[in-house]
């Protein structure tokens, strides 16, 4: 038997179903909801067949299976390869700025406000997914080679001795800020403070600075809507914060995606008005089956619907955390716990932004929404965790049988 032929055979046997079945449920369920948020939206909208949305999510969820396979069966040691992430590294910023450039260049571009994607052909890139996953990988990787000396100095020795991955990362966030995509930079901050964090920094050094960072922004949120609102309304990004205060005074504007949201939530109750019966997604809400796809999920099948699915998400996190914690390799929990804290992010800014608690940011509810390039990169993600797990339940099996 062949080296290569029982490396497939002990993955397949330690195969983590309490992350793959999860995972492959909310891709299936996407693609029906998908269907039912754009076919007689883009119909009335746009004039196209009611199945252009889900061909593509179909395509999308494919090739996630496909790259979950092939991520699971790739060995972890060569994703480490010092060169494989600079080459990430680069052609990742490379692709942040060439969309800053093209905002400045052709402002007619942006979306929303936002040149965060990248055309190719009838589908988009958004380099901001990628640049999520290749922080993770970067981060767990550096962290976890000086896992011995993180911790050992003060705060300004530590800071000093992590310089460099500190710039990297810092140096990706504002690119993705620049976009302006303020909810992958939040989502990013929070990656790489979970993941410094759990790499040794000083406990104590490391809450205080979040406790500040925290009060910080929230006293800058409360300031700049409260006092500076006549101002922070010149701005798109502005006007959406001012939204969760006073949706229904913004109804006409900003806040109209919110208050139809709250409208859909209430109308489809504990049990919802049935798959495909919902009226919030006929042009109430601008591409329903994007950010927004939650409002739909909870009038067709009701709040007990959208408990199920984001009960699956956070269920599949704690998965993926107890992985992390299990792990004995700290590269393999950082990996773990990075991705997570992705996911949880994700969630978190996508929930609260439906139900009217945060702002609206554009990021998408894990698996569920429409988009390539987040489905394939979570689809990454997950090949990584199921790659962690099989190694890790091998490892401990070979310990046990000495």
């Amino acid at each position: 038997m062949s080296k290569g032929t029982i490396c497939l055979s002990w993955k397949l046997r330690h195969i983590d179903y309490f992350v793959l079945v999860p995972y492959a449920i909310l891709c299936v369920f996407s693609v029906i909801m998908v269907y039912s948020a754009s076919g007689e939206y883009i119909q009335l909208t746009t004039g196209q067949a009611p199945t252009t949305y889900l061909i593509r999510q179909s395509i999308f969820v494919v090739l996630g299976f496909l790259l979950v396979a092939f991520t699971f069966f790739f060995k972890m040691k060569h994703w480490r390869n010092p060169r494989l992430l600079f080459v990430m590294l680069i052609v990742t910023i490379g692709l942040l700025m060439y969309l800053i450039v093209k905002g400045h260049i052709d402002p007619s571009s942006a979306i929303n406000g936002a040149s965060a994607w990248i055309p190719v052909g009838p589908f988009n890139i958004q380099p901001s997914e990628i640049a999520k996953i290749v922080v993770i990988m970067y981060l767990a990787h550096i962290l976890a080679a000086r896992e011995k000396v993180i911790g050992t100095y003060n705060f300004v020795g530590t800071v000093r001795n992590l310089r460099q991955p500190l710039s990297v990362v810092l140096f990706i966030i504002v690119l993705v800020l620049l976009q302006p995509d303020t909810g992958g930079m939040a989502i990013l901050l929070l990656i790489m403070a979970v993941m410094f964090i759990a790499s040794g920094f000083p406990l104590r050094t490391s809450l205080i600075t979040i406790a500040l960072g925290g009060g910080f922004i929230g006293g800058a949120y409360y300031l700049l809507v409260t006092r500076f609102s006549g101002f922070i309304a010149k701005w798109y990004q502005g006007r959406r914060l001012l939204a969760v205060l006073h949706p229904f005074k913004l109804e006409a504007a900003e806040g109209k995606q919110l208050v139809n949201s709250l409208y859909a939530i209430s109308h489809g109750g504990l049990f919802g008005v049935g798959l495909g019966n919902g009226t919030i997604k006929l042009g109430y809400l601008p591409e329903p089956y994007t950010d927004f796809i939650l409002s739909v999920i909870t009038e067709e099948l009701g709040i007990i619907g959208a408990i199920t699915v984001v009960g699956m998400l956070f269920f599949l996190i704690w998965r993926i955390i107890l992985i992390g914690i299990r792990a004995r390799s700290a590269y393999h929990t950082l990996l773990m716990y990075g991705i997570a804290m992705m996911l949880f992010a994700q969630t978190l800014f996508n929930v609260g932004a439906v139900v009217g608690v945060l702002p609206i940011t554009g990021v998408t509810l894990p698996f569920i929404s429409y988009g390539g390039s987040s489905l394939l990169v979570l689809s990454v993600s997950i090949g990584l965790v199921l790659n962690v797990s099989a190694r890790e339940k091998h490892q401990r099996e070979i310990e046990g049988s000495k």
